[in-house]
């Protein structure tokens, strides 16, 4: 059936459903540029401010992995299961996540992106290590699939083409907020790459996407539901992000922290998260008899990581880049801290040089933030809380007014919880 750009756009201004046939045209049509720019503009501000249904939303997925390929993982000795986080700070999970599931028997395609403002990127991280390289063939990630067990690569550009360019329009015409959207973009990659399991970190918190628990139980249950309908085993947990994941926002920072926690050490927040979600994949994937916890305390998942990291041209013993330049902000007063915002730490980080503001903007691999303390300690007046890291110093200024009002120093702590809840 033809349909047109005006039809669609008034259909769903009007509050009206839109049908599979509309839904199937007009992601195609604007995919091969034959609607415009504009018009797609308005049709995400109408979906925004009336939204859609479990119907529409799961056709919607389903026309944007159709623009695009499919990755098939049948083939694989070992079954497969993903996680994709919805973005924070000081989330490097992934790094010791995929050779930890991986050294439990499961295969981990981890396709990741680059970070862009104040979250950081997953391949931003592993880039820091030298000789890393993030762009591989299908073939080779099979390859390395079978061998290792696990990848984390760049996504090709065969999947989900229309996810790319309608994400690129979200972000500058204010829609970016809509569920429907936010769900289906996420959904359309992950779905596209055909794995057996799907383990969401959905963010709530000052430094999420998400900033209340009821905005994150509504995405979480979109995009399980999604991935259900799809047939992928589907399950999401709510993480907390007020305050920043470990001790350190940053790409080399981050990596250091993450073989700390592969060797059996690393921050107790990062630990915890990273066998919860192990234990999700592992159990989505058929395996229930196994310990993730017991991998890291046998070095099984250090061996995995060493294999991962040399597979695709690193070396996992490399000194990692350090910045020329650090500052140290110290603590005004005597007491316990009582918060450390996540958003605050994540833009100093950002201006400090390890995030981007545009997709072609480059990143210094040694710039972040290192946090000494955390929300219940104990601090002394003059005692180091922050160290900022960057090779270019002139950027200092601008990442202390970021922090500026992003901690404070109290008499007493309510602990918050890490995992909020989990939707299946």
């Amino acid at each position: 059936m033809t349909h047109d750009a005006i039809e669609v756009i008034l259909a769903k201004r009007d509050g009206g459903e839109l049908s599979d046939s509309q839904i199937d045209w007009v992601i195609r049509a604007y995919t091969d540029s034959a609607v415009a720019e504009e018009q797609m503009s308005a049709l995400a501000m109408a979906i925004l401010l009336n939204g859609m249904s479990r119907r529409e939303i799961a056709r919607w997925t389903a026309a944007m992995i159709e623009t695009g390929e499919r990755l098939d993982f049948s083939a694989l000795s070992r079954p497969t299961a993903d996680k994709h986080s919805t973005g924070g700070v000081g989330d490097k999970i992934t790094l010791p996540l995929a050779p930890l599931v991986a050294a439990c028997g499961v295969a981990v395609p981890q396709l990741s992106g680059r970070g862009l403002g104040h979250t950081g990127g997953t391949l931003d991280k592993l880039e820091s290590i030298p000789g890393w390289r993030a762009t591989l063939t299908n073939d080779e990630m099979m390859a390395q699939l079978e061998s290792v067990g696990a990848v984390v690569c760049a996504a090709g550009s065969g999947l989900a083409p229309a996810d790319r360019k309608l994400y690129a329009l979200r972000d500058v015409t204010g829609t970016v907020e809509a569920i429907p959207l936010i769900a289906s973009s996420i959904m359309s990659q992950k779905i596209a790459e055909v794995t057996g399991a799907l383990v969401l970190d959905v963010k709530v918190g000052t430094g999420a996407f998400m900033k209340t628990l009821d905005q994150a139980r509504e995405l979480a249950r979109t995009m399980v539901d999604l991935g259900t309908d799809a047939g992928v085993r589907t399950v999401a947990l709510l993480t907390e992000m007020s305050t920043p994941l470990g001790r350190t926002a940053g790409n080399a920072l981050e990596v250091a922290e993450s073989v700390d926690v592969l060797a059996g050490g690393g921050p107790a927040d990062v630990v915890e998260l990273t066998l919860a979600l192990a234990r999700e994949m592992l159990a989505a994937a058929g395996i229930d008899d196994l310990d993730p916890a017991d991998k890291l305390a046998d070095g099984s998942a250090m061996d995995a990581w060493r294999r991962m990291i040399a597979a695709q041209g690193g070396d996992p013993a490399a000194r990692l880049p350090v910045a020329r330049e650090q500052h140290v902000v110290t603590a005004p007063a005597s007491g316990i801290l009582t918060r450390l915002d996540a958003m605050a730490v994540g833009l100093a980080a950002w201006r400090l040089g390890a995030g981007r503001a545009r997709k072609e903007d480059p990143v210094q691999a040694g710039a972040g933030v290192v946090w000494h303390k955390v929300p219940g300690d104990p601090v002394s007046a003059g005692e180091p809380l922050l160290t900022l890291h960057t090779d270019t110093p002139e950027r200092f200024d601008r990442a202390l007014s970021a922090l500026d009002g992003g901690y404070e120093i109290g008499e007493s702590h309510t602990p918050v919880p890490l995992i909020h809840d989990r939707i299946a």
